[in-house]
């Protein structure tokens, strides 16, 4: 709950009629025991009723308080005033079980303008002091102020020896550190570069280890890879080869049989008709032998006559046979310049063909009479 106890023109220590206002915040409590006291205190009561019954208590507190203070004690310090209210009104309201969270003071004021006044002179009065204390302030100042500067020119001198000193030692001890930095880090360079080379060389030889064992297994993949080809080739060329090569070769072989019976029989059969060949030949030789023996004893009983007369009856065969190739001739053509050389020619071929008959019959045309009319009729 929250309570604004006031109390108007309640005369303070000395007389002077104050109006105050504050803001109270409390609850009831929770305490078993306390909050039997609540409800032996409330219990029945409203909310309006609990609240001006505690209002009422507060403000007569507030009252006897006002009493024992001066102006300037409750103007000045409200706070201290605030807590000597709460510290007395606390156990009363407590034994109501009510407790005071809090109480602050917030406005005091009077109708006689008092306050303003003692503001007034306690304005005048600080306002007097302030001047004062501005005046000698300011003696103290420049005093201070030439003290400080010649301290400040001390201090400055001695503090730009030390700066320098300092600056000095900074340098060198900066370049020392810079020489131990740098070779630091030279060091540390080179044993990083060292350490990075042998990390290096490490990953190397585990990337040529990798390299090997990868190789191996190509290897032993491709090995795997040639005996799988390998026994494919066995199964699907060498073996099938075999095999036709095996055939071949058997029908080869029975070709070969083949052609040696076949030869065999075709040399028995050249025998066998060869045999019969010779002895036909030989039957047909004795019956031309004979023939011709049975004609040469004929011819030497013929005379010349009859020999005549017998060549005479083989020339047309002969003429038949020789004409034989001129039959198939188309036309024949003697070139000669001279009309009379186509008559010479043919009393040339009538006149070599007594020779021709004599080399191959033994008979001399030029010595019958007939013929030699018809091969030279000048004669």
């Amino acid at each position: 709950m929250t309570l604004q106890p006031k109390c108007e023109d309640v005369e303070t220590a000395e007389g002077v009629a104050l109006t105050v206002t504050g803001v109270a915040q409390v609850k009831v409590m929770t305490d078993n025991e306390l909050l039997g006291y609540a409800c032996e205190q409330f219990l029945g009561k409203t909310v309006a009723d609990i609240k001006s019954v505690i209002l009422q208590t507060l403000e007569g507190h507030l009252r006897s308080i006002l009493g024992t203070l001066t102006v300037e004690q409750i103007y000045q310090d409200r706070d201290q005033f605030a807590k000597l209210v709460r510290e007395v009104a606390a156990p009363d309201v407590g034994r109501m079980g009510i407790e005071i969270l809090s109480f602050t003071i917030k406005d005091v004021y009077d109708k006689v303008d008092y306050l303003s006044s003692l503001g007034k002179s306690q304005t005048a009065a600080v306002q007097r002091d302030a001047d004062i204390g501005v005046a000698e302030a300011e003696r103290d100042a420049g005093i201070r102020e030439a003290e400080c500067k010649k301290e400040m020119m001390d201090v400055k001198f001695q503090a730009d020896t030390r700066m320098a000193n300092s600056k000095r030692e900074l340098e060198m001890q900066k370049a020392a550190f810079n020489q131990e930095v740098n070779t630091k880090k030279a060091e540390s360079q080179l044993a990083y570069e060292l350490q990075a080379a042998k990390e290096q060389q490490k990953i190397r030889l585990e990337e040529i280890e990798i390299e090997v064992v990868q190789r191996k297994k190509l290897i032993t993949i491709e090995e795997k890879e040639i005996l799988r080809t390998d026994k494919e080739l066995i199964a699907t060329v060498r073996r099938p080869a075999e095999a036709e090569a095996y055939k071949m070769q058997q029908l080869a072989e029975a070709q070969k049989i083949k052609k040696v019976l076949t030869a065999q029989a075709e040399a028995e059969k050249i025998k066998r008709i060869g045999e019969a060949e010779a002895g036909s030949i030989e039957a047909v030789g004795k019956a031309e032998a004979e023939k011709m023996r049975l004609k040469a004893e004929a011819y030497q009983q013929y005379g010349e006559a009859a020999k005549t007369a017998l060549v005479l009856e083989a020339l047309p065969k002969i003429a038949e046979k020789v004409a034989a190739p001129l039959g198939r001739t188309n036309e024949i053509v003697i070139l000669s310049g001279d009309g009379g050389r186509v008559t010479g020619e043919v009393n040339r071929l009538l006149a070599e063909l007594p020779v021709s008959v004599n080399a191959l019959t033994g008979v001399d045309l030029s010595k019958i009479p007939l013929l030699q009319k018809m091969i030279n009729p000048q004669a």
